[in-house]
């Protein structure tokens, strides 16, 4: 068993009032950061019990002086900040990082231009507690930067299999494979798949099957094997791929409009992440289901609002099981770092209809 420290007598903090009041932990720190977003009832109800109990307000700075913390953690993101609050499944996991948790988030996006290298220090110079690794290559430096801070680190979706170092994601190989069946099952035997940074440099356009095991992004790899060994399963012959390095809707229009201009035949199209279908949507969207068939992968609302047939993951539940290992890891109650895959589910939708436009299936 690790060693554990002798504990003072417990003081009053926003955890044990917000376990006597009966409320999140975000409830009693918005009494005090943000009351417009509570009830007068509820935020006089807060703070006459903290005064009651001891609890003097969340100060970051009496609170760094007290415990030789920060109460913020770096986030660490493979996309421009924007794009942290213009992609739903972005948003939907940061959202759930923040849930019940006391600290703040301090984003530090790194990518995808290479310009963003040219700052090795932005990640060893962040005043932070831990870190969130949000899908970086296994090799990038700032993952290294991270690791050699002697802070806690949790990895969401990728790199996977860090030794000592807690890690959430999905089967991504296997939890596409029904999205790729119901192309087969449908009938469909010319199949294209559009896929989003296959690998951590810079590269956009076609890409040969071969290709595939060897790129270092993992997550996509994992999709388009997965995908793969269903279509070879079936029988059908070469597939096409056309990978994009940008995951924005302009970006992934145009993946899709090199994937079906250089190859007309298709009747299909599978793609890796619902951004990059809604990208089919933008550049085909008349021929939808009824010349050319969508899949997806995400199950974010507005893919859903458009009946696309996609894979759910619950981006929101990885940022919870995230923030939860986080803050075990830096209060000092996680043992031992921990591996956690979680579910995923098809959801068939209208935008898969037989070859030759038969209606949808």
């Amino acid at each position: 068993m690790p060693h554990r420290r002798a504990r003072s007598a417990p003081r009053a903090t926003l955890a044990s009032l917000a376990k006597e009041l009966g409320v999140s932990r975000t409830t009693v720190s918005n009494a005090y950061n943000r009351p417009d977003q509570l009830s007068p009832e509820l935020r006089a109800r807060i703070l006459e019990t903290a005064r009651s109990v001891g609890y003097a307000g969340p100060n970051p700075t009496a609170r760094s002086l007290r415990t030789q913390r920060a109460g913020s953690v770096g986030v660490i993101l493979t996309e421009r900040l924007s794009y942290a609050f213009e992609d739903q499944a972005s948003v939907d996991f940061l959202a759930g990082l923040a849930v019940d948790n006391d600290f703040f988030l301090t984003l530090i996006p790194l990518g995808p231009e290479a310009q963003s290298y040219r700052h090795p220090d932005v990640v060893s110079s962040a005043i932070v507690d831990g870190f969130v690794v949000y899908s970086v290559p296994a090799g990038d430096p700032h993952l290294q930067s991270a690791r050699h801070s002697g802070l806690p680190v949790v990895v969401c979706d990728q790199p996977a299999n860090l030794h000592g170092v807690s890690y959430v994601g999905i089967d991504d190989f296997g939890a596409i494979q029904p999205a790729a069946r119901a192309l087969v099952d449908a009938g469909h035997t010319q199949i294209g798949i559009l896929t989003k940074r296959l690998f951590s440099a810079p590269r956009d356009g076609h890409v040969f099957a071969w290709e595939v095991p060897g790129s270092d992004m993992h997550v996509q790899r994992d999709r388009v094997r997965g995908a793969l060994e269903v279509f070879r399963d079936a029988g059908l012959g070469d597939i096409p791929i056309v990978n994009r390095h940008f995951n924005d809707l302009a970006s992934a229009a145009d993946g899709a409009r090199e994937l079906i201009g250089s190859h007309p035949e298709l009747s299909a199209v599978l793609c890796t992440t619902d951004s990059m279908a809604l990208g089919v949507y933008e550049a085909f969207r008349e021929r939808i289901p009824h010349d050319l068939s969508v899949t997806g992968f995400d199950g974010i609302a507005p893919a859903r609002s458009l009946g696309l047939t996609t894979v759910q993951q619950y981006n929101h539940g990885k940022g919870e099981q995230v923030g939860k290992l986080l803050h075990s890891q830096i209060t000092d109650e996680a043992e031992a770092t921990e591996q956690i895959i979680l579910p995923t589910r098809f959801m068939p939708g209208s935008s898969i209809a037989p070859p030759g436009g038969r209606g949808p299936t």
